[in-house]
């Protein structure tokens, strides 16, 4: 039996040359289509009722799109571990299969997040960036060890936030909503805060939890506002938990310190963006899941996902 794919994962669509031995093994015939980071509700629904499994990102399966491809759509394989896109009870409802790589992006992310704090207290960019403007300027830094840094989110991330952070003498605090196991906070040296806590004692605070109902513009105006005036926010998760225009008028009021931005509540961030254009913010494309390594194992992941999804015996 042959099924029709749709794949619009865009870290996948460079090396389709490569799995096209597998999907020629599983008899799968494959739809690709132009990907701009992301396809939306309208550019899914041209497709509906074409396809049987889906490869995607951070595609936009709404309920509508779900009912509209079902019931010829059997499974979907998320590319990397945030399914926040997809609506889940919809695929249930529907009987559709949702797919994803737990854990896929932890090194890589808290690796950037500890990348952003080490260039913000040691002031790294904007030494360079003035020494290239032929200006000698000693900007005074400071060490992580004498920073407290807030945690949003003890998950598997988050919990390797914190090791890194720990192991640089840092002082850190986290929060979560679910309970966090006791021996990794009693191992670790984490406090555990609440939120509002947390934010009005961290130098730096990072957001590492999921996109939810309860995480939606968690850090907005009132949130900031708890923040230390020298604070900078870590954002490496999803753009909605943070209000981006809340975020801008706090930077250029002076509430607090700086951002540090992987992710944005539109991506990719519309040219006309404030953010751009302020000196005390560091900005990157949706890249802190960069690591072949990690890309690697989710290709295949993602691959085996689909075909066993299909109802197909996946071999390695």
């Amino acid at each position: 039996m042959t099924y029709t794919i749709l794949l619009t994962a865009p870290y996948m669509l460079p090396f389709l040359e490569r799995f096209k031995p597998v999907f020629e093994k599983y008899n799968l015939e494959v739809i690709v289509p132009d990907v701009q980071e992301r396809m939306e509700e309208d550019d899914l629904l041209k497709y509906a009722g074409q396809f049987d499994g889906a490869v995607c990102g951070d595609d936009r399966y709404s309920a509508r799109v779900l009912e509209t491809c079902a019931p010829r759509l059997k499974v979907i394989s998320k590319w990397g571990t945030g399914v926040d896109s997809i609506d889940a009870s919809a695929c249930s409802r529907f009987d559709i299969k949702l797919c994803r790589t737990p854990n896929a992006f932890t090194t890589p992310v808290a690796d950037t997040v500890l990348g952003y704090m080490l260039a913000f207290a040691r002031r790294g960019p904007w030494m360079n960036a003035a020494m290239k403007r032929g200006e000698w300027e000693k900007i005074p830094g400071k060490t992580l060890s004498e920073c407290t840094l807030g945690i949003i989110g003890i998950g598997n991330i988050g919990k390797a936030v914190t090791r890194r952070a720990r192991a640089f003498g840092m002082k850190v605090l986290g929060t979560d909503i679910v309970e966090v196991d006791h021996v990794f906070i009693s191992e670790s040296g984490i406090h555990m805060a609440d939120l509002e806590s947390l934010l009005a004692d961290s130098d730096f605070i990072s957001v590492n939890c999921d996109l939810n109902p309860t995480s939606h513009h968690l850090i907005n105006a009132n949130t900031l506002a708890r923040m230390k005036s020298s604070a900078v926010l870590i954002n490496t998760a999803r753009g909605p938990i943070v209000d981006e225009t809340a975020l801008v008028t706090a930077i250029s009021s002076g509430q607090i310190g700086g951002a540090a931005l992987d992710v944005f509540e539109f991506e990719p961030l519309p040219l006309d963006s404030p953010l751009l254009k302020m000196d005390n913010v560091m900005l990157a494309p949706h890249n802190s899941n960069s690591s072949p390594t990690a890309w690697e194992r989710i290709h295949w992941n993602t691959i085996k996902n689909l075909v066993e999804g299909l109802g197909l015996k996946y071999e390695e």
